[in-house]
């Protein structure tokens, strides 16, 4: 990363401002503005997002914001209503009100002295999710979207739900928000009341957890906000962005689709991160992207951005296993349009154990497949946030659970860009009952690794609005689409499918162990293949302005362990995210922040998966000395999920605030 100190404009830093909102409650912002736009206004750029601008994304906003201040921008970051040092409070994501409230902040925005009204907005996860939703609402002051690691669909393709299973990051999520919401608003922001602002949130935040397991179907709570109820809402120009790490990949290929407007695409190898802090590398110029987007958008100048081809995309070499990768070895692709006519399909069928190119009567079979709880012990994160080891591990371990079917060594190199797509005609032995299918790169040596994957909750297979049991042994035929994926597969390699009938705790199991029959007939994969030809991309190197100073006071820890108590038949997948304690010079703030997870499972007991959560979030600053600690807890049965919670708040070592949560939500096909 080149960190640059000297920039084209002056910039003015305003640590902190209000902006009030029609019903009077105000919002804390921070900005960066052009000396010169007090003469001269400037466009503006908007990162709308809950996690506490003055001390959260503290150092990330100063690697972004100035740089683009110095370019001639007026830059602004806002926490939403209810977080960091915003009045109200946080009671979920994408409020309508948090909606409402942005279209405002544009409103704002226009009416300052130093914004010539035309706005953009830029963010990544949430910040990219409300970005479309705002653009949707079609406020005539933003101009233009750079949207990170977000999707079009809150249901199918976000952190709660995947192909009808709920996720395990849904309850990782969860947790996340539950710590953030129990924080205090700065007493220097807010001065003596932010204690009341702070019982405020403990009292009135809520358990998000508890919401979202009572929507395990596709209803209006999750079409609200799913800009993919209706793309022709969107007409400004949009940037979609995201990494084959991330659990954002898919949105890139539909926004490139469905757009009505002018729209770019672009995916790296990169996790949870914005490209040009990006892991596994290479990391690339982002900012610099960004620029001539919004030179072209927010202020008409030709800057050759959307000569660039539609979608951009790294097309990942083969790479033994491996749960950290520093770099994902490959080269930059690209397509004019998408979905694209240099891709074209190519079909493997199911034969016994194998994929072949055709088949025989001989191929046909039906073959049995009742996965143990171990499948997905060792299948990584939904979402890659860098915390590694987070990747999947070698697949041979979870290949002794499932059925898997391998090709004959490749004759030539495969390349596919976009989503393979599985067509399996199947049964089950339970009313309930889910599949996971995993593309994988066999190598030479026999060392397997994960390439892409998909889960599909088979009362899902025709809607997840309308989802329907199974008649126990009765046959469908199930179309399952995998994630979205820009692979080579060299010479000599084989293709490996590999299906199981659970996957935790990547996804939640379902209520029964269940036995799926296949039946080969019928059965096939099919890949998006894209035929090599010569490219001439890059990007610039990074580039950032420097932050402000960090002080690490005690070392955190990463780590991933998997734990098997052989005595009790107990497995446990243990995650540990402890950032340790540092202090932050400007805000004067010594902070502690600790997340760890555990989920378990006994022996093959699918009423035994249990997940759990604890994180603990400390800040001090002089005598001001605040802890909370938030603990989640969920288990189940074949009917129910039981969900336990518990939020404790201390100024001091003196206890203030204390509540506990115990429900209990009916599995409805899930």
């Amino acid at each position: 990363m080149k960190i640059i100190d000297e920039l084209p404009e002056q910039v003015r830093h305003i640590e902190h401002q209000w902006i009030p909102m029609p019903d009077g409650t105000r919002l804390a912002a921070r900005l960066w503005i052009p000396e010169s736009a007090e003469q001269t206004p400037v466009p503006a750029i908007l990162e709308y997002i809950p996690y506490r601008r003055r001390d959260g994304s503290r150092l990330r906003d100063e690697a972004n914001h100035p740089y683009f201040a110095g370019h001639g921008y007026a830059c602004i970051r806002v926490d939403i209503r209810g977080s960091g040092d915003s009045e109200g409070v946080l009671t979920d994501e994408y409020l309508q009100q948090e909606l409402d409230d942005g279209v405002a902040i544009l409103a704002w925005l226009e009416e300052q002295p130093w914004c010539n009204g035309r706005v953009g907005m830029i963010g990544i996860s949430w910040g990219g999710f409300n970005g479309l939703q705002i653009a949707a609402l079609q406020p005539p002051q933003l101009k233009a979207v750079v949207s990170v690691c977000s999707t079009d669909d809150r249901y199918a393709d976000d952190v709660h739900y995947m192909g009808g299973c709920l996720l395990g990051d849904n309850l990782s999520w969860a947790s996340v928000m539950f710590a953030y919401n129990s924080l205090p608003p700065d007493p220097d922001i807010v001065g003596d009341r932010w204690r009341d602002m702070w019982f405020q949130r403990l009292e009135g935040s809520g358990l998000w957890l508890e919401t979202w397991l009572q929507h395990q179907h596709r209803d209006d709570y999750w079409r609200h906000g799913s800009i993919c109820e209706d793309f022709s809402r969107i007409e400004v120009p949009v940037m979609a962005v995201s990494g084959w790490a991330d659990g954002y990949s898919n949105a890139v290929f539909r926004l490139l689709e469905k757009l009505p407007g002018p729209r770019l695409g672009l995916i790296g190898p990169w996790s949870h991160k914005y490209p040009h802090q990006g892991v596994p590398g290479p990391a690339i110029g982002f900012l610099q992207e960004c620029l001539r987007w919004w030179d072209k958008w927010l202020k008409d100048r030709e800057t050759g951005i959307m000569e660039e081809p539609t979608l951009r995309a790294w097309m990942l070499d083969s790479m033994p296993p491996s749960t950290s990768y520093h770099q994902r070895f490959g080269r930059w692709v690209s397509e004019a349009k998408w979905p694209s006519p240099a891709t074209i399909e190519r079909h493997f069928t199911l034969a016994p154990y194998r994929l072949v190119k055709s088949h025989s009567t001989a191929d046909v079979a039906t073959l049995a497949l009742q996965s143990p709880l171990s499948n997905g012990l060792f299948a990584g994160k939904w979402c890659s946030y860098s915390n590694t080891p987070d990747l999947p591990h070698d697949q041979r371990e979870e290949d002794g659970g499932a059925l898997v079917f391998t090709t004959d060594p490749l004759e030539e190199t495969l390349e596919i860009l976009g989503a393979p797509v599985v067509e399996l005609n199947l049964s089950a032995s339970e009313p309930v009952a889910m599949i996971a299918v995993r593309l994988s790169d066999m190598r030479p040596d026999n060392k397997v690794t994960r390439v892409t994957y998909g889960v599909l909750n088979l009362t899902h297979r025709d809607s997840h609005a309308a989802p329907s049991p199974l008649e126990p042994e009765a046959t469908y035929r199930v179309r399952l689409q995998l994630n979205g994926i820009a692979q080579s597969f060299p010479r000599g390699h084989r293709l490996r499918l590999a299906l199981s009938s659970s996957y935790f705790p990547l996804a939640w199991p379902p209520p029964r162990s269940t036995q799926l029959k296949v039946h080969t007939g019928g059965s096939r994969l099919i890949l998006p293949v894209r035929r090599p030809k010569p490219q001439e991309i890059s990007f610039p190197e990074p580039e950032s302005t420097p932050s402000s100073e960090k002080t690490q006071i005690h070392e955190g820890h990463h780590d991933w362990r998997v734990i098997r108590e052989l005595d009790k038949d107990i497995s446990t997948l243990e995650v540990i995210n402890d950032n340790g304690v540092y202090y932050l010079e400007d805000p004067d703030l010594t902070i502690e922040q600790s997340v760890k997870e555990w989920y378990s499972y006994q022996a093959d007991d699918f009423s035994s998966p249990r997940g759990e959560t604890l994180a603990v979030r400390a800040y001090q600053r002089g005598e001001w000395q605040i802890r909370t600690t938030t603990r989640t807890v969920l288990t189940c049965d074949d009917q129910n999920f039981y969900l336990d919670a518990e939020l404790d708040a201390f100024e001091g070592k003196r206890r203030v605030f204390s509540r506990n949560w115990n429900r209990i939500i009916k599995r409805n096909l899930l």
